[in-house]
């Protein structure tokens, strides 16, 4: 009988975008997974390194197959991929940390930033001598595009500079945890639990690009009043009132929407363009 997460990815198989291409990449660049397992995950700088390395490596070899073009030092800095001229930046959290490279680079290079976002993410836990999980488990929280607004705010200084695109990358996941004993690593105490030691693409449903502000406008909901305040704005893109007040933030920054005074408390807005 088959499982719900097998009955989930013979269904979604369906739904991904250039599905053919994506496997074909995935199979090359997790040849060497199990060998990974094998070495509990602590080498090359532990746990938290290597589940970035992975999707990073993955969307490295996606977006671009030459390695030629990847880590090119450039003005003091290295970037994922720089061709023609072209920078692509792969950041799978924080943002934020991509300031001072952003700062040097959009002066003279156009940048794409590749934001990688688990709409279905599948959990699964490798116990004490095994090798693989044993069952997997849908995880509660499924991602949009609204989600990635919490990493946006770190770089909304740029959203409206001319060199620089963000590209959100809505994907299905495996994540793999590995169950880790109490004791020591290095300096670290660690209790005994359960960490992500690798991230596993599944597909891609949707590729999500903002080249200019404009393009922002699509997460406006259509059926807004022409003036609104953030909570309208929750209301209507089914979103909680304290993100959509951060979604609204940023959106000002872009100059898509703009503040033209309150309605009681709340900031009042209206659609720039």
């Amino acid at each position: 009988m088959m499982t719900s997460y097998e009955k989930f990815k013979q269904k979604a198989g369906e739904e991904y975008i250039d599905h053919d291409r994506f496997l074909k990449v995935r199979s090359e660049v997790f040849s060497g997974l199990s060998a990974r397992m094998e070495k509990n995950a602590y080498e090359d700088g532990g746990i938290g390194a290597l589940s970035e390395k992975s999707i990073h490596a993955f969307l490295k070899r996606y977006i671009e197959p030459d390695t030629d073009y990847h880590e090119v030092a450039l003005d003091g800095f290295f970037a994922d991929i720089c061709r023609d001229g072209q920078i692509t930046e792969i950041q799978t959290k924080g943002l934020g940390r991509l300031r001072k490279k952003l700062s040097v680079f959009l002066n003279y290079y156009q940048v794409t930033i590749v934001y990688p976002m688990p709409v279905n993410k599948w959990i699964g836990r490798i116990e004490k001598g095994q090798m693989q999980p044993s069952d997997f488990r849908l995880s509660p929280v499924h991602m949009n595009l609204y989600s990635a607004f919490d990493e946006i705010y770190g770089i909304k200084m740029f959203l409206k500079h001319p060199n620089l695109r963000l590209h959100l990358y809505l994907m299905d996941m495996e994540e793999i945890k590995l169950y880790v004993p109490h004791g020591r690593r290095g300096r670290k105490k660690v209790r005994s639990g359960y960490e992500r030691m690798d991230r596993i693409p599944l597909g891609i449903r949707q590729i999500a690009e903002f080249n200019c502000p404009n393009d922002y406008l699509r997460l406006v909901p259509a059926d807004l009043e022409d003036t609104f305040t953030s909570v309208q704005m929750a209301e209507s893109a089914g979103i909680g009132k304290n993100h959509a007040s951060l979604v609204m933030n940023v959106l000002n920054e872009t100059g898509v929407v703009r503040r033209i005074g309150k309605k009681g408390h709340a900031y009042l807005y209206e659609v720039s363009y």
